[in-house]
């Protein structure tokens, strides 16, 4: 199988295939632990601010606004890697978490697992 440099699935180029609101979801974990951190958005803006800092920014679709994570809480994520998926919908991030990923504080936004209908915490 021969890849094309333009063929979106196989080739070299990025080309992300933003949805209806020009958006990309993004899964962050942690460089070292391997941990799902959290799960947020990009809009083009912040992909590419990410890419030229190294440092990742989201764009939130409750305040309907670009935000560089850590800015207030200074917890911020350096990026180590950026990978896409094959058909370049969804976006892979591993990162060095300055300190807690969720705005509640916790390690991870996922701190809860679901078990008979309920949610019991985790970490």
């Amino acid at each position: 199988m021969t890849d094309s440099e333009n063929d979106p699935e196989t080739g070299s180029l990025l080309r992300p295939k933003y949805d209806s609101n020009g958006l990309i979801t993004a899964v962050v974990t942690d460089d070292s632990s391997g941990d799902l951190l959290m799960l947020a958005h990009m809009n083009a803006e912040a992909l590419q601010l990410t890419q030229d800092s190294g440092v990742a920014h989201f764009f939130s679709r409750s305040r309907q606004c670009l935000w560089k994570k850590g800015e207030t809480s200074g917890n911020i994520m350096s990026v180590t890697e950026m990978r896409i998926d094959c058909d370049q919908d969804a976006l892979w991030i591993k990162a060095v978490p300055a300190g807690p990923a969720c705005h509640t504080g916790r390690l991870s936004c996922f701190y809860r697992k679901i078990a008979d209908g309920k949610l019991e915490r985790i970490a």
